[in-house]
C-alpha cells in the first residue's frame, strides 16, 4: 500500500498543469475560426495586441510581455512583418535593440478583432466573477515563477 502512495504524485489527477494545458489548447481552439477569418494564429494575435496597445515596443520588451523567448518570437515577427502587420528596426540609439512596431495594414486589421473577444466570452462557460479570480490567480501564478 505505501508504494502505491508513493506514485501518487504522478497521477494525472494530481497535475495542476495537466487543467491548464487542456484548458488553454481549449481555449486556442475556440480561438481558431475566427482568427482563421482574419488571417491570425494565436501568437500572431496576441502579438498584434500588445502592439495595437503599444504601437512599438522592442523583441525583448514583447517576449516579456507574452512570456516568450526570442526563438518562439522571432518566426510570428517575421510572418507578421510579411504580412505588412508590422515593421522591424533597430534602435537607433542602441543597435542591440530591435524594435516593432505595428503598421497601417495592422491597425486596419484592429477594426477586425475587436469583434472576437465577445464572440470568445459567448464560447468559454463561465461566471465573470470566476474569470476574473482565475485571470488573477494565473497572473499571480506566473509572476511568482519569474518568467
Amino acid at each position: 500500500m505505501e508504494k502505491e502512495n508513493t506514485y501518487d504524485a504522478l497521477k494525472l489527477e494530481n497535475q495542476i498543469c495537466f487543467p491548464l494545458y487542456a484548458a488553454s489548447r481549449e481555449i486556442i481552439k475556440r480561438y481558431r475560426p475566427f482568427l482563421d477569418k482574419i488571417g491570425l494564429t494565436y501568437t500572431q494575435y496576441i502579438t498584434m495586441m500588445v502592439l495595437w496597445e503599444e504601437k512599438s515596443i522592442t523583441v525583448k520588451a514583447l517576449g516579456k510581455k507574452l512570456f516568450l523567448d526570442s526563438g518562439t518570437l522571432s518566426p510570428v515577427i517575421r510572418s507578421l512583418e510579411e504580412k505588412d502587420l508590422v515593421t522591424k528596426t533597430r534602435d537607433k540609439n542602441d543597435e542591440r535593440n530591435v524594435i516593432i512596431a505595428v503598421t497601417k495594414c495592422g491597425e486596419e486589421l484592429k477594426e477586425k478583432a475587436k469583434e472576437i473577444p465577445p464572440k470568445i466570452v459567448k464560447c468559454i462557460p463561465m461566471d465573470k466573477n470566476d474569470a476574473v479570480l482565475l485571470y488573477t490567480l494565473l497572473h499571480k501564478m506566473l509572476d511568482a515563477m519569474d518568467c
